[in-house]
């Protein structure tokens, strides 16, 4: 589990997230893992997911076997998700099943991305979301959205700030999410 949240404010799209794993009772924090940061880039775009922490090593190898990816709005993201979803299942051997009465097979993770044109939330089904605001996802994602609804209109308040202070609660009150934290900033493409 995790806490992980992207932000847009001004000019500005924010993406956190905490460090620790959990493998059922055992917590293994920052201190202990050598590969703790869970956010990556690829195709222009940071990534973080919440799920098996075996999608992480997956979804960066799918991203660099499809070239031809685009990650600039929601239907571009979703085609892109459409076209590694074979992929996941071929060469990463992908359970797909889920509920037996889901419409569509699944991706088994819960992705947020943030970039220049702006923060998008991916799901299982391949839905995909684009942000307005700010959004979170992982077992710390509810008090890290409260956090950040209550902080957000500040005007004092970068878009990474309030990441911080999404990432902060998350940590501070999800038995699986613990400090430090990982943040990374982008500007917004002017339009």
């Amino acid at each position: 589990m995790t806490t992980v949240v992207v932000v847009k404010k001004d000019n500005q799209v924010a993406i956190a997230a905490d460090s620790q794993s959990t493998f059922g009772d055992t917590a293994l924090g920052a201190g202990f893992d050598a590969k703790w940061n869970k956010i990556f880039q690829a195709h222009g775009s940071h990534f973080s997911i919440s799920g098996s922490a075996a999608h992480d090593l997956v979804l960066q190898a799918a991203l660099k076997k499809v070239k031809t990816l685009d990650f600039t709005d929601r239907a571009g993201i979703f085609e892109s998700f459409r076209k590694l979803h074979p992929k996941l299942k071929e060469d990463f051997y992908l359970k797909t099943e889920e509920e037996e009465d889901d419409p569509y097979e699944s991706s088994q993770m819960t992705v947020l991305l943030a970039n220049p044109h702006g923060i998008f939330g991916v799901y299982s089904l391949r839905e995909v979301y684009e942000f307005e605001r700010f959004w979170g996802i992982g077992s710390g994602r509810d008090y890290a959205i409260g956090a950040m609804h209550a902080v957000y209109d500040r005007p004092d308040l970068t878009a990474a700030d309030i990441a911080r202070i999404g990432i902060e609660a998350g940590c501070a009150f999800d038995i699986s999410s613990s400090l430090p934290l990982t943040l990374y900033t982008v500007e917004l493409k002017q339009s």
